[in-house]
């Protein structure tokens, strides 16, 4: 059993290493700064399934570093939360297969409410429908799942979740945010207690 789980360690931290890194991050990066911290808009983080825990995950952490954000369920947009997006905001998609239905009517409904929203696209499939509709892709490197069957997302959604944490940390880096900052917007518990502390130091 001890060698089973090393190697599925293994296989997900190998993933990981072989993600594609491009000047496309930085070029994020740079958007994300413009229509957040500049032209006062938000970032639309959206996935379906197990790719949606992993957006609302990465909608929080923009939200929690200084950046804020919100995860849009994709079929609950088609009933009425679609109205969140404004002209500013950017849209951030996950989507390993590249098909999702649901994420590509998103893309639709949001042009037709804001014709220029940018759409930023986190994928393990290039060749699909959905880069052909992002402004910019960033590709996971479409890792095998460690699940037995093949199927059920596991390394997929761990190469996203890591992609969320690089875009973060960058904008970070780019708007300096510090202790002080966090400890703004992170009042309770212990993460609060630290950044409160090391703000004073």
């Amino acid at each position: 059993m001890t060698d089973e789980v090393k190697s599925i360690f293994n296989s997900e931290s190998e993933a990981i290493k072989k993600i594609p890194v491009n000047g496309v991050y930085e070029k994020v990066v740079d958007l994300l700064h413009t229509h957040v911290h500049k032209n006062g808009g938000k970032i639309i983080v959206s996935g379906m399934g197990k790719a949606g825990q992993v957006a609302n995950n990465i909608a929080t952490t923009f939200s929690s570093t200084g950046s804020p954000a919100v995860f849009l369920h994709p079929s609950e947009a088609q009933h009425g939360d679609l109205g969140v997006i404004r002209e500013n905001d950017v849209l951030i998609v996950l989507s390993n297969s590249g098909k999702t239905r649901e994420i590509l009517e998103l893309i639709d409904l949001t042009h037709q409410l804001h014709d220029g929203i940018p759409v930023v696209l986190i994928t393990g499939n290039t060749e699909s429908d959905l880069p052909k509709m992002a402004d910019y892709t960033l590709f996971t490197g479409h890792p095998k799942e460690v699940c037995p069957l093949g199927l059920t997302p596991t390394t997929s959604t761990t190469v996203m979740t890591v992609i969320g944490d690089a875009l973060t940390v960058l904008l970070m880096n780019k708007l300096d945010f510090d202790a002080k900052d966090y400890a703004k917007r992170h009042h309770g518990g212990y993460l609060g207690e630290k950044s409160r502390k090391s703000g004073m130091a």
